[in-house]
């Protein structure tokens, strides 16, 4: 007897199981390396930005900086993006009013901002749905294995542990791996979730405090 040996000699069910919550897991992990190089580099952004932004830097000129040669904007230099230029384009209008402008730049945001936590939260259902559903799978799988160990000694004179122990024993190689399949998912939805709060969070705080920022310039200068 060996875990190779019982899963190759299990019942066609329990191999079948066993493949599924394997593929689950080859694709869960895929997605937590995936989501832990996204969510890394998002928080690498978001510190960078939040130096230069606060620095005092002029706005036009961070502007440039973000978008030189094409440059991808992420993560809050988006949610920034999205306003100064909303910004620039309904000062430039002329016929646009103060609060009418800070509205256009709110909207502007408010959408970058969704578009953000939307990547954010990105296969995240999935790692739920792997921790969540991955010990029933492997519980069927084991609850069939069982039932089909008995069926077998059904058709032998005299049970003894050897001939009950195989089938039991691949039986339960299915929880196992569904335990193994549902743990790391469980752990990284649960870690991943939470930087993603977070991060929607700041990047909510920081579109309140730039529109609050833009309001005071377009006002100061309505008021020169």
């Amino acid at each position: 007897m060996s875990i190779w040996g019982l899963i190759l000699n299990a019942s066609f069910v329990v191999q079948l199981v066993m493949l599924t919550l394997l593929l689950a897991s080859v694709f869960s992990w895929i997605v937590i390396f995936q989501r832990k190089r996204v969510l890394g580099r998002a928080k690498k952004v978001r510190r960078n930005f939040e130096d230069q932004f606060w620095s005092g830097i002029d706005l036009s000129n961070l502007y440039r900086q973000l978008t030189v040669d094409g440059r991808k904007v992420e993560g809050m230099e988006n949610i920034f993006a999205a306003g100064i230029k909303e910004f620039t384009r309904l000062r430039q209008s002329g016929a646009v009013e103060a609060d009418a402008i800070i509205e256009g730049v709110d909207r502007a945001m408010r959408v970058a901002l969704y578009r953000e936590e939307e990547r954010l939260d990105q296969h995240l259902p999935f790692l739920a749905t792997v921790g969540s559903i991955s010990p029933y799978i492997g519980l069927f799988g084991t609850v069939w294995g069982i039932m089909h160990a008995f069926i077998g000694l059904s058709e032998v004179q005299q049970a003894t542990l050897a001939t009950v122990a195989p089938g039991i024993a691949e039986a339960l190689i299915a929880t196992a791996i569904g335990l193994a399949a549902a743990i790391p998912a469980v752990v990284a939805y649960n870690r991943f979730s939470t930087t993603a709060d977070s991060l929607a969070s700041s990047y909510e705080n920081f579109a309140n405090e730039f529109s609050s920022v833009l309001y005071r310039k377009v006002h100061v200068r309505e008021g020169n």
